[in-house]
């Protein structure tokens, strides 16, 4: 996750995404999970129960995190890097694999 400190500063110029329709300012090499969590969205998608998820592990493994990056379901945020105007939106539930029976 980000680091916030007034005494740090930007290596590069920001990168713009857009997060069920609003832009978020992310900063160069950083995650999904750490730019949302930035602009203080921690919860990214729902449960079938409703219950609404976030990053857990922060490392790939669980699935707290997916999101749809550019009409792509099930990405984790916490390991797929920003890159400027991606379009990312909160997935509810778990998207089946396409092809999967």
């Amino acid at each position: 996750m980000r680091l916030k400190h007034p005494d740090m500063r930007p290596t590069g110029p920001p990168v713009r995404l857009r997060f069920d329709g609003r832009e978020i300012e992310a900063l160069p090499g950083e995650t999904i999970a750490a730019a949302l969590a930035a602009a203080d969205i921690v919860a990214v998608r729902q449960a079938p129960s409703g219950a609404p998820r976030g990053p857990f592990c922060g490392m790939g493994v669980c699935f707290d995190c997916l999101v749809v990056v550019d009409g792509v379901p099930n990405t984790r945020a916490c390991v797929t890097w920003v890159r400027e105007g991606m379009d990312v939106a909160r997935q509810d539930g778990l998207v089946p694999a396409a092809g999967a029976q």
